[in-house]
């Protein structure tokens, strides 16, 4: 997923981004309140992690902003201020949660873990799909009780497609959601992660189709009476004219 943190205390700002990466995030920092409000203006994000007091523009006040603009991406604020009306301003203003700082950061990956599920539609941690499990918090992949050997990347690209299941998801989002401003990817970076993915499913529950000129539909397979899967194209297959 991509998630954006605006951080004025640069450590600190180091220390989080490489946690969110250990996570498997494509992770972005802003440390100027007025330049991270003009970068969610154009770009989207799929969790912000907001300092509240940040120079040139506070954080509330970018919360404010985001959610005047209609932007309902899941914001997590972050603030080392004691005072009770901080967190009530916070929570007012739009943020979806709230952690003071110091933090431990088993808590702040189990918060980030939460919102971007919520964004999904996700309740619980553990999502099934036949024999496909897909344990969220432990970044686990099972497959008929196998663990599947998942990089970051392509546990991110599953998480991706798996949360838009039946639905297509067009090249540029993905783009978006695997890799940060600062990452190098080759045009076809996409298709290799896809087709590495697509070899450690196999035969499973879920299969990964082309949509030609667009992007990639992750679809689960029904069971055929006899148990076997019922599988109307070849993985790699396209769809299209």
């Amino acid at each position: 997923m991509r998630v954006l943190f605006v951080e004025d205390t640069p450590d600190l700002a180091d220390a989080v981004l490489r946690c969110l990466r250990r996570m498997g995030h494509a992770a972005d920092w802003q440390s100027d309140g007025q330049a991270a409000d003009s970068l969610l203006e154009h770009h989207a994000f799929d969790l912000v992690v907001l300092d509240i007091g940040l120079p040139r523009m506070n954080g509330t006040e970018i919360l404010a902003r985001m959610r005047e603009r209609g932007d309902k991406t899941p914001v997590l604020m972050l603030t080392a201020r004691a005072d009770i009306e901080d967190r009530v301003a916070a929570l007012d203003s739009g943020a979806d949660d709230y952690l003071g700082k110091p933090f431990d950061f088993r808590e702040f990956e189990a918060r980030c873990r939460a919102l971007l599920r919520r964004k999904q539609g996700q309740v619980e941690s553990v999502q099934r799909i036949g024999g496909l499990v897909i344990d969220s918090a432990a970044r686990r992949v099972t497959l008929d009780g196998v663990r599947l050997d998942l990089p970051n990347r392509e546990y991110s690209l599953l998480d991706i497609l798996v949360g838009r299941l039946g639905r297509v998801v067009r090249r540029d989002e993905i783009a978006a959601k695997l890799f940060s401003f600062d990452d190098e990817a080759g045009s076809n970076a996409i298709d290799l992660y896809v087709g590495r993915l697509r070899k450690k499913l196999g035969e499973g529950p879920v299969r990964i189709t082309t949509v030609r000129s667009i992007g990639y539909l992750a679809e689960a397979m029904a069971d055929d009476a006899d148990g076997s899967t019922d599988r109307q194209a070849d993985d790699g297959a396209e769809l299209g004219p």
